[in-house]
């Protein structure tokens, strides 16, 4: 299913540079059963919060606009397989496809903060070979449940910090706020990336261009 959600926000966020045409973002969304990957994808897109979901795969395509510039997020939000055999399970397509991952678990579910820890090594392991490592943003939800907490704050810190990715604990049911934060973040990483990524290809043409001038003048 593909949702189109239209909004005429202005944020300040200092996300996207360079020229004014519009930028696309995959972010891929995963985690176990029942951690709120779909209601922080559509507090997200509508600003409200939808406490129940049925087992379905959906793509959203969100087009905003950040610091003048149109944004357009397509958002993935990956249905967890049913008695997977291989914790931290992600399909080569959703790799490929992915320029930044949201890796959910609930506060409130201990084995859904151990699916999240196989999940972050699964997508190190994949991108190992890259240039730079896809962003990650860890995201421990249904912060509101503090007396049903399984999964203590620094616990998820510790995970994000020894992985190099965001962090956020947030509660899809209570704030927006939170849920854009973890977007954004995840966009601005994504930024990044890619600048880096461009930047490591100039200096590439340019080692090449040195060196073919080099041989030519000893020539």
């Amino acid at each position: 299913m593909v949702v189109q959600v239209k909004s005429s926000a202005h944020h300040s966020s200092k996300t996207m540079e360079g020229s004014q045409q519009k930028v696309e973002a995959n972010i891929l969304l995963l985690g176990a059963e029942n951690v709120g990957k779909s209601a922080l994808t559509v507090r997200f897109l509508t600003r409200r919060f939808i406490g129940e979901y049925g087992d379905m795969e959906s793509v959203y395509s969100h087009s905003d606009r950040i610091d003048g510039r149109e944004i357009c997020f397509n958002i993935w939000d990956s249905l967890y397989p049913q008695n997977c055999a291989t914790p931290g399970y992600v399909s080569e397509e959703q790799l490929q496809w992915a320029d930044g991952f949201i890796l959910v678990y609930s506060i409130c579910d201990r084995a859904s903060f151990q699916v999240v820890r196989q999940l972050v090594q699964r997508i190190r392991q994949a991108r190992k070979g890259a240039e730079r490592a896809a962003p990650v943003v860890v995201v421990g939800n249904k912060r509101d449940l503090q007396h049903r907490r399984a999964v203590s704050g620094e616990e998820g810190r510790l995970l994000a910090l020894a992985a190099d990715c965001g962090f956020f604990e947030i509660s899809a049911a209570e704030a927006y706020h939170g849920v854009l934060a973890v977007f954004h973040a995840l966009l601005e990483l994504i930024r990044r990336a890619r600048a880096l990524k461009k930047g490591a290809g100039l200096r590439g043409i340019v080692r090449s261009v040195s060196a073919v001038f080099g041989r030519r003048r000893t020539e």
